[in-house]
């Protein structure tokens, strides 16, 4: 399903969000991944790389100018271009997911959510929006035939995931934080965070980006 308008958008944690008309590209894919129900938690990941991609390819963009945010926040130098949200369904056949992608396409600096958000429009982007949706949804295809083949996708994760060699912080809570340096996900696509009292893995938490401690190779 695709639509140029999202009116009840809602992310983690049941965020609400609102779209102007026109501004944004909101995708829902239906998807039944040949994993086993375990390795689902890589979902998301496949989510985001396959969006970074697609990106890519649709404005033409150098390539480190769309990363992402662990698990799956797409960035555009930086700022949030894309969110994602991944939900288990089921149906009478098998487990499926529904895997959904807003794209912010050329909503202004007023209309964003966040002020730490951006838009295609934004860093002088203009792809036809369905050139978008055909360039997402093929490398989102790809990527989910590779990972059902193989189960291997935490290589080419670590390219395009920003998250890693920064120092972040951890919200787990309101009142919960951890801090420390990220410096890799685990085989179940956990964020591996140093911290003052050891290395921790992370499932799920908000995370924000502190700075850069590690350059690009490390």
């Amino acid at each position: 399903m695709v639509s140029d308008h999202q009116g009840e958008g809602r992310g983690r944690l049941d965020r609400a969000w609102q779209a102007p008309p026109g501004t944004s590209l909101a995708i829902s894919a239906l998807v039944r991944p040949n994993r086993d129900l375990r390795d689902w938690s890589w979902l998301p990941l496949v989510a985001g790389v396959s969006v970074c991609q697609g990106l890519q390819r649709s404005c033409a963009a150098a390539v480190g100018r769309f990363t992402v945010k662990w698990p799956n926040d797409v960035l555009l130098d930086e700022r949030k271009v894309c969110g994602i949200l991944v939900e288990r369904v089921e149906s009478d056949s098998n487990a499926a997911a529904v895997i959904g992608m807003g794209v912010n396409l050329t909503m202004t600096h007023e209309q964003l959510p966040i002020p730490t958000a951006t838009s295609l429009g934004i860093a002088g982007f203009g792809p036809e929006p369905v050139q978008v949706v055909v360039d997402v949804l093929a490398a989102l295809d790809a990527n989910l035939e590779r990972w059902g083949a193989t189960g291997e996708l935490r290589r080419g994760y670590r390219q395009y995931c920003d998250t890693i060699g920064r120092e972040v912080r951890v919200s787990l809570s309101e009142r919960t934080v951890v801090d420390g340096v990220a410096d890799d996900v685990d085989d179940a696509g956990r964020l591996l965070v140093r911290t003052a009292t050891g290395r921790r893995a992370f499932a799920a938490g908000d995370v924000q980006h502190l700075r850069r401690v590690l350059g690009p190779g490390w």
